[in-house]
């Protein structure tokens, strides 16, 4: 069984898959002074929950962009696992060229959901990332990761206009009833949600306009779905497609 961990500035997502198939997944908060026994407690916890046997796990992979928790899911996973994790960097093998000018500063998960995109839906492909920051990924059709684009979050959004204003309220990210709003919090949750969708499309209309037309844009996230419904190019909604990157690298670099 592998234990797929995807370590990103707000959430943790993990995976369990058998067969390459992926059996569970969970989420949970990214909180820096977790421990490595408190990783190993959850996670048997996780399993139990789901009737899964910790004891079948043989292989670990985890992408990381939080430095100061690959220490602990490292000693975690030694000790836990009784194996050395597989942690996704440049030296990786992943199956695409990695064209940024210095491949070190690519975040693993945007490599990863990469990998996964092309291998799901060919190229040119275009992943949105809707995470703590908004990422955008495009891949060539000859396997070539091309780079990207990185823009705030809507979180960070939300957060800058409660934090930096005297009198604006803290709001849920939700699709508003209507365009125009009638009172604060629906203005707010209007600009968010349009602003949002706007920007994208935006992104998007100069990426497909540059990679072709045939370009799919696969959209993944929290935000995911509620982006999606009012975009004019997000078809593609794929929520496990960081896990199964991570499944597909492991494959491709498991010890054999």
């Amino acid at each position: 069984m592998l234990l797929a961990l995807d370590v990103g500035n707000t959430n943790i997502t993990i995976g369990a898959f058998e067969n390459d198939r992926l059996k569970a997944s969970w989420r949970l908060r990214t909180v820096h002074e977790r421990t490595t026994d408190e990783f190993g407690i959850l996670l048997r916890n996780l399993f139990s929950l789901f009737s899964l046997d910790l004891s079948r796990v043989d292989g670990v992979i985890i992408s990381s962009v939080v430095p100061p928790l690959n220490f602990p899911l490292a000693t975690m996973t030694r000790r836990y696992f009784h194996t050395e994790p597989l942690f996704v960097g440049p030296e990786t093998g992943t199956g695409l060229k990695i064209l940024y000018d210095n491949p070190k500063e690519v975040g693993a998960d945007r490599v990863v959901n990469s990998v996964a995109a092309f291998h799901k839906y060919g190229g040119p492909c275009v992943v949105v990332d809707l995470g703590t920051a908004i990422t955008f990924d495009a891949v060539s059709a000859h396997a070539e990761y091309l780079g990207g684009l990185i823009c705030p979050g809507i979180t960070i959004a939300i957060e800058a206009l409660f934090s930096k204003t005297a009198r604006l309220p803290l709001v849920d990210f939700r699709a508003p009833k209507s365009l125009i709003g009638t009172n604060t919090v629906a203005s707010m949750q209007s600009g968010l949600y349009y602003g949002a969708v706007g920007m994208i499309d935006g992104i998007l209309e100069r990426l497909i306009k540059q990679l072709g037309p045939e370009t799919r844009a696969i959209a993944t996230g929290g935000q995911a779905e509620l982006i999606v419904a009012g975009s004019r190019y997000l078809s593609e909604i794929d929520d496990n497609l960081t896990l199964e990157g991570l499944q597909l690298i492991w494959e491709r670099n498991r010890p054999r």
